[in-house]
């Protein structure tokens, strides 16, 4: 191995140990600048050209990324994902019902949107809601961001990761969606019999849920606005438009309005995302060049 395929190797297992752990001991790096840093040092050793770096980042991935913060963010500042939280969970009249309608409520939005970004507009409605029927917030809770990881599995837009794997693969939503979300479904399932089980003195103790769930300020036009598009844009998956194109051109127009100050939206954007996977981008392509050469094909095929 070369002193260049070294420091590669190096630099690759450092990355991603730095990116598993969220930061270095010592340095106030988070994530994010830890894969930059990845990335500028595969340059700084010479295993890829400025050139070739710009090429190793995947745009499809970063633009599908962007457009979909800007929709997911259009939809919690307009006050969207509250009315509907707020709706669905004041028609569960029971506590096994309040389960199963937190599990899929969440899981359907995650699967469709960012998951994290529901896990963080669901956990305060579910929160305020058990304080004022007086449950333990816990088992729901649990549920929300377990079924948020179950069901970002479904399709490509669900999570960054499937987002990566769809923008590098070229599977088509439909195909990624048909073979997943069975799988989706059944974790969500889990998650209810799961979580019934282990607080079954939760949902053993009888109460008439009723409550008035606080919505928030709401913007009904935007809301509106936001609900057509998010149906013509999952239209838009499904009938095989490019999902980066997709979600780029909805997320562009959710930005016409009146009503909500762009700084608003911007300011869910998650940039040290966007600028992590470009690091990593960088970082595997740097060690992809230095590490695979045909002698370590060779030896791998030879191996396996």
């Amino acid at each position: 191995m070369t002193w260049t395929g070294a420091g590669a190797l190096f630099i690759l297992v450092a990355t991603y140990a730095g990116v598993a752990v969220g930061r270095i001991p010592g340095l106030r790096l988070d994530r994010a600048g830890i894969a930059l840093l990845g990335g500028a040092a595969m340059i700084a050793i010479g295993a890829i050209s400025i050139e070739d770096a710009y090429k190793a980042i995947n745009f499809d991935t970063i633009t599908l990324l962007l457009g979909m913060m800007i929709v997911v963010a259009h939809l919690k500042v307009s006050g969207a994902f509250r009315a509907l939280g707020g709706f669905a969970i004041e028609h569960a009249h029971a506590p096994f019902m309040l389960l199963v309608m937190v599990t899929l409520l969440t899981g359907v939005l995650s699967a469709f949107l960012v998951n994290d970004a529901i896990c963080l507009v669901m956990a305060p409605i579910v929160v305020h809601v058990t304080r004022v029927i007086n449950r333990n917030p816990v088992p729901y809770l649990i549920a929300t961001c377990t079924a948020s990881n179950c069901g970002s599995v479904a399709t490509i837009t669900g999570n960054p990761q499937n987002m990566v794997i769809g923008a590098l693969s070229g599977i088509s939503y439909p195909a990624f969606t048909l073979a997943l979300a069975p799988v989706a479904l059944f974790g969500l399932l889990c998650v209810i019999v799961i979580v019934r089980y282990v607080y079954r003195a939760e949902f053993s103790r009888p109460a008439e849920l009723s409550p008035e769930v606080y919505r928030g300020r709401m913007l009904p036009g935007q809301v509106l606005k936001a609900t057509v598009v998010c149906l013509l844009l999952a239209l838009a998956f499904f009938a095989g438009v490019p999902v980066a194109k997709a979600a780029l051109i909805a997320g562009a127009f959710l930005l016409v309005t009146r009503a909500i100050k762009p700084r608003r939206i911007y300011r869910e954007i998650d940039g040290p995302l966007l600028f992590m996977f470009a690091g990593l981008f960088v970082v595997v392509a740097g060690a992809e060049r230095t590490l695979l050469t045909p002698d370590m094909i060779a030896w791998a095929k030879d191996f396996g």
